[in-house]
């Protein structure tokens, strides 16, 4: 992660704040602010009661994602169904690593953000969980928020059907703790796989190294049985206590409601270990570097199940929020779009609540685009479907998420030619600077 910040920084894609800012709410409503504004990775490097600088919005754009792993910013689908196959590949995708220069700190010694107005404590938002399962020894990176309590306890949410939630019930079946590691400003190959759809007995770390294109260094840590990134900047080891719950939240989450306080997993920590000149990473939760990862996962996905089971499926993306999957087809058959949404549920039970299906001659990563497409292409009548009492979002006892709405927005199959859309001759070569002198 520090080489691709001194990267932007030196193209002038880093906001840099000097001035002192506090991390209770004031550092999270500068973020939010300028991130509506203009989308840039900051970094702060006066931040009150802390030493280290904190950088965030750093994987903000599906641009810089692509970036992270040199591809084009709209081939995601394709790239992200191919990383459970990059993590067969040849070759050891680690090598080990001393752990000279590191300094031991306190947790409270790194910035406590306290991020939305009721959230009931600082928390964690950017570590990820780094863990292996207790009977087979896969490891799994995964994200989970952690509320600060002190020096020794975190407490986090581990949602159901989560590989590491599996590992931590595991474990407890065992009558032990489980050891993790939590990985503040890992390598940027593994932001990205943290979040991936990989199945259960691949490594995202050994995905990691794959994409990075060459073998990860990793370095053992001091208090526990496990292995680290050795250039991650700041790593906080302990262990999820077997069969202990203590309340967690309120929380402000990605969706824009607040999570309410609830009984969730405990972290003992055991030891914070920092590389020189640390770097903390924050994610502003809701906002595009948290939820976007989420989205191109859920997208890479679908694009991946329906492609194994449809013909004609082009790309899949999740806009504007992770609960609208828009998938864009190339029709083979009268039907084929009502197909495609049928298998879109079966593909994606959790998210997808609505699902529109598109030509190709739409760009999906519009909304006006999509929305053009619904409204001058689907009927609503007989092209919009509701399938009732189905449910969807795991956390939603109130059901408030159940239920979904297919949108076939895709050319009547018999009556294609009709609704070819009209072009501009000579628009794609207009240079406007020809004709006004202030273009």
């Amino acid at each position: 992660m520090r080489d691709y910040i001194a990267r932007l920084r030196e193209r002038g894609d880093l906001l840099v704040v000097d001035k002192e800012i506090d991390p209770f709410h004031e550092l999270a409503a500068v973020t939010h602010a300028a991130q509506k504004r203009w989308g840039k990775p900051i970094l702060f490097t006066n931040v009150k009661g802390t030493r280290f600088p904190v950088v965030t919005n750093v994987y903000g754009s599906r641009e810089r994602l692509a970036e992270v792993i040199g591809i084009d910013a709209k081939d995601f689908c394709r790239q992200w169904s191919n990383l459970a196959n990059l993590g067969q590949g040849s070759g050891e995708p680690f090598v080990h690593a001393e752990d000279d220069g590191l300094i031991e700190v306190k947790l409270s010694d790194l910035p406590l953000i306290t991020y939305s107005d009721r959230d009931a404590a600082p928390y964690f938002t950017s570590a990820m969980f780094i863990a292996k399962d207790p009977e087979t020894g896969v490891g799994n990176l995964s994200y989970h928020r952690s509320m600060y309590v002190n020096d020794q306890e975190l407490r986090c949410r581990l949602a159901p059907r989560h590989h590491l939630t599996i590992y931590h019930e595991k474990a407890e079946k065992m009558g032990k703790p489980l050891e993790a590691a939590m990985l503040i400003g890992a390598p940027a190959t593994s932001f990205l796989t943290a979040a991936a759809p990989l199945p259960y007995d691949v490594d995202e770390l050994e995905v990691a190294a794959r994409l990075k294109g060459s073998p990860i260094a990793m370095r053992r840590c001091r208090h526990i049985d496990l292995e680290v990134p050795a250039d991650t900047e700041i790593v906080i080891e302990g262990r999820f206590l077997p069969n202990e719950r203590r309340p967690e939240g309120p929380f402000g989450e990605f969706m824009g409601y607040y999570v309410p306080e609830g009984p969730n997993a405990v972290f003992e920590v055991l030891g914070v270990t920092v590389r020189k000149d640390a770097v903390f990473h924050s994610i502003l939760c809701g906002s595009a570097e948290e939820v976007l990862t989420l989205e191109l996962s859920v997208s890479a996905n679908i694009y991946q199940r329906l492609s194994a089971a449809l013909p004609g499926i082009l790309d899949v993306t999740c806009q504007p929020f992770v609960t609208h999957a828009i998938v864009k087809i190339d029709p083979q058959f009268e039907g084929h779009a009502r197909q495609v949404m049928l298998a879109t549920i079966g593909a994606e039970p959790i998210w997808a609540k609505v699902i529109t299906v598109v030509d190709e001659d739409v760009d999906i990563y519009s909304m006006d685009d999509v929305m053009w497409a619904v409204l001058t292409r689907c009927r609503p009548d007989k092209d919009m479907i509701i399938i009732p009492d189905t449910p969807s979002f795991y956390r939603d006892e109130q059901k408030d998420h159940w239920g979904r709405l297919l949108i076939d927005a895709t050319k009547p199959f018999h009556r294609r030619a009709e609704f070819e859309r009209k072009k501009i001759r000579l628009a794609d070569t207009v240079n406007l600077a020809d004709w006004f002198a202030n273009a």
